[in-house]
């Protein structure tokens, strides 16, 4: 019972983390179930009232839309990604989120480009789940981590 109690105590909603492409997003994986993602985040979450999925997102301040969130289909997650900008978020291989680009294609190259609604997708090479960054003005702004099939414009 102490273990729980201690792991509920480290949980909190992120404010930093590391994308392990292919892999990860905080330390969330698709396929993971809420009690999962609530034992790593923490309780302290909204719902998305106008989203098709079931939508989670996980801010560290209330009303400010800087964190995490989570899709979940059937009961586990189905795309992992961040919100806006939040600071703190890097790479596995040391890529920071309000980097310029060109960090970003010198690093993962050779990346696909989707052009989504007021911002670029970039999707990383590798197989398994894919594996994006998101460019807002020339800088990286997000990153997500989605199952195949899912759309890379969030």
């Amino acid at each position: 019972m102490a273990l729980l109690a201690a792991a509920s105590a480290r949980a909190a909603p992120p404010d930093a983390g590391v994308f392990v492409p292919g892999r990860s997003l905080g330390g969330v994986t698709l396929g993971s179930s809420l009690d999962d993602v609530v034992a790593r985040w923490g309780r302290a979450y909204g719902r998305c009232r106008g989203c098709a999925a079931e939508t989670l997102y996980f801010n560290r301040f209330a009303f400010r839309p800087e964190g995490a969130g989570v899709e979940l289909r059937r009961g586990r997650v189905d795309a992992v990604f961040t919100l806006w900008a939040p600071a703190g978020w890097r790479t596995a291989q040391g890529l920071a989120i309000g980097e310029p680009s060109l960090r970003l294609q010198s690093t993962y190259a050779p990346l696909q480009r989707t052009a989504c609604r007021g911002y670029e997708a970039f999707t990383l090479p590798g197989s398994g789940p894919r594996s994006v960054a998101y460019v807002v003005d020339g800088d990286v702004w997000g990153f997500a981590l989605l199952a195949r099939g899912h759309a890379v414009c969030l």
